[in-house]
């Protein structure tokens, strides 16, 4: 196939999966919020709950990851902080590991992390991300979906998927030097 016939395919595929999305986000608007409980975290300060996450905003992106011990978790944490920025204005965000508070700072300050850390140790939290709100004295999930290797959440993924050979069992590594 021609390099023009070639991109023209990949382009329909981009058109319908942006049609999958639309359709997504249609269903996301409908969904019914599950009422969560006001889970308690830790930090070096001391025990903060979830409520508390969302500072000024009515909703909270929470990251839940594997922490230090887990190279793509670092890998998705290293991305964050690209974006923090126009997360913030629309929402508050904070990253939750199963990591004592004291690793997490040292990890967060070795990686020049600037997002909000909580360690979620001894709780059942799973690698990924959920959206919550606050509703009165409520407060709900409205979303959650896991992370992995080839999701949207992390682009990498997207630009070798540009490559012919595709990710061709690339791994992330804690340093490339």
């Amino acid at each position: 196939m021609t390099y023009q016939q070639t991109m023209s395919k990949i382009n329909d595929r981009r058109k319908q999966m942006s049609g999958l999305r639309a359709e997504m986000r249609e269903l996301q608007s409908a969904i019914e919020p599950e009422e969560v409980e006001d889970y308690t975290f830790t930090t070096p300060d001391g025990p903060v709950n979830l409520r508390s996450l969302f500072k000024d905003k009515d909703t909270l992106f929470l990251i839940h990851n594997r922490g230090k011990s887990c190279v793509n978790c670092t890998q998705w944490a290293d991305g964050f902080n690209g974006v923090l920025d126009h997360l913030l204005d629309r929402a508050a965000f904070a990253v939750s590991s199963p990591d004592s508070p004291q690793v997490q700072r040292e990890f967060a300050e070795g990686r020049g992390w600037k997002f909000t850390m909580v360690s979620h140790e001894g709780t059942s939290f799973w690698p990924g991300v959920s959206v919550y709100r606050k509703d009165g004295d409520r407060i709900v999930r409205v979303s959650d979906t896991s992370f992995g290797p080839g999701d949207d959440f992390n682009c990498i993924w997207n630009f070798f998927d540009m490559l012919p050979e595709g990710a061709d069992g690339w791994e992330p590594k804690y340093s490339y030097t």
